[in-house]
């Protein structure tokens, strides 16, 4: 039942809501220079796409972020929805890095360059490390949030070892950084899966980590704290 209603539902018009809503992006872009209304689409966008997939998110610890702060957010990534996942969950303007060939797809591309998200080349440690840099620039001086996956991709189980670009972006930026924990999504659209199965996922938020005082030569150390805050929220 999963895999007919995925085939003649869900995927269909997963492809179909993000034509339309790249379309739209596309056409806003044009009138917003700062990603603000384009960002606004993409939650319209993660909360069609978890409707359409038959997946609900429950969050827990919303509370424990305040509106007027920006941040750097954290999370574990095992499913293509976790960005939908947390896009129609955490009520945040915030920016993400993506893979550089991302940026090359119609539309999808299209819309990661208009709304300020930064393309990274992770085969490039030189080029990664600007990333990085213009990431802080951003959060600093625009006063908009961060959302790295630390993993460096997806992972079929578990949590691989984070990379200590999130760490370094919230100290040089003075922001606090916030672990999340996505819980569940994995389930249910694993890496490699042609289908999209219902159900319930949970997202996880834990306290806000300050960073004032820090130097980046701590960031090894708030890196490792963020790994294991994730690890015990995915279990917890």
């Amino acid at each position: 039942m999963s895999r007919l209603r995925s085939a003649l539902i869900s995927i269909p018009l997963i492809m179909l809501t993000t034509g339309v809503m790249g379309t739209i992006s596309l056409i806003v872009s044009f009138f917003d220079s700062s990603g603000d209304r384009l960002h606004h689409l993409a939650r319209i966008w993660g909360k069609i796409l978890l409707g359409v997939s038959f997946i609900r998110v429950r969050v827990e610890g919303l509370e424990k972020l305040d509106l007027q702060t920006n941040y750097v957010f954290v999370s574990n990534h095992g499913s293509f929805l976790d960005i939908p996942a947390i896009l129609s969950r955490v009520p945040h303007q915030f920016r993400f890095f993506a893979k550089k060939s991302l940026f090359k797809i119609p539309f999808l591309g299209n819309h990661l360059g208009h709304a300020g998200h930064i393309p990274v080349d992770r085969s490039n440690a030189r080029a990664s490390l600007k990333s990085m840099s213009e990431g802080a620039r951003i959060v600093a001086e625009r006063h908009i949030s961060m959302l790295l996956f630390p993993e460096g991709g997806r992972t079929v189980k578990g949590l691989r070892p984070f990379k200590e670009g999130a760490a370094y972006i919230a100290i040089k930026a003075g922001v606090p950084v916030v672990p999340m924990a996505i819980v569940g999504m994995r389930e249910l659209l694993p890496m490699g899966s042609g289908y999209i199965r219902s159900g319930r996922v949970v997202l996880r938020i834990s306290d806000p980590i300050p960073t004032a005082g820090m130097k980046l030569s701590d960031r090894e150390q708030l890196n490792e704290r963020l790994y294991h805050e994730v690890a015990r929220m995915m279990v917890g």
